[in-house]
């Protein structure tokens, strides 16, 4: 298993608190099997430059490789990228990418898209080396028309889901069915802590027939080339 979207990096945003808890973290992803795991902290475009956050990113983590050991899943860095209007003309982005995919986790507002935030989406696919990752996609649901979703998915855009949408009995068969038709392409935790949002890859993984792992298998092979490799 694999953790495309988690907050384990220490006081870098709203996620973990400290390194002992990033450890924490970690070590339950480590025992529901995951072997290879992709730090997305939060980038908020007025708050830092793409540099500025790199260095802060940079310092943390070092200081979970201070409390690192073997066993735990490999880490790869990257973030979670929330939109803002010019993002497609954004200079130091590439940089922002998950390490080893050239996929970019963007985080979209909850609200209807207009046809110029679409636009920048299909921009930031159209650009060299980068592939567009949309965040919790199932949050965007209520917003987006059929046809919407359909110009994402022609344009090649991916979509990751979190666990919960599998394990809420409100949304479980709608999550099944979105994965067997090809709309749901990676899953990510989304954990934060080990509190209200600790790590719950396995519980998901447990709703799923062989059908639903075997899709998620080929596209981890796919869409993340070598992160099998990478967690042995």
């Amino acid at each position: 298993m694999t953790d495309i979207h988690c907050h384990v990096l220490p006081q870098m945003d709203d996620g973990s608190r400290s390194a002992e808890e990033s450890l924490a973290m970690l070590e339950a992803l480590a025992a529901q099997g995951v072997d290879c795991a992709a730090a997305t902290p939060h980038f908020y475009a007025d708050e830092n430059s793409p540099e500025e956050f790199l260095d802060r990113r940079a310092a943390a983590a070092e200081k979970l490789a201070e409390v690192w050991h073997p066993g735990l899943p490999a880490l790869k860095l990257g973030a979670e990228v929330c939109y803002f209007e010019g993002i497609s003309q954004c200079k130091g982005l590439d940089a922002l990418q998950i390490e080893d995919t050239g996929l970019l986790l963007l985080e979209m507002p909850y609200c209807r898209w207009s046809r110029r935030m679409l636009q920048e989406i299909f921009d930031l696919q159209l650009r060299p080396g980068m592939r567009v990752l949309l965040a919790h996609t199932e949050r965007y649901l209520h917003w987006l028309q059929p046809e919407t979703w359909e110009a994402l998915l022609e344009w090649g855009v991916l979509n990751q889901c979190n666990a919960s949408f599998f394990l809420r009995w409100q949304t479980k068969r709608k999550a099944i069915r979105m994965l067997r038709e090809g709309r749901i392409h990676l899953l990510g935790t989304d954990s934060h802590d080990m509190d209200d949002r600790s790590p719950r890859l396995e519980a998901a993984w447990a709703v799923l027939g062989q059908k639903e792992r075997e899709i998620l298998k080929e596209n981890v092979k796919r869409f993340l080339p070598g992160w099998e490799e990478n967690g042995k």
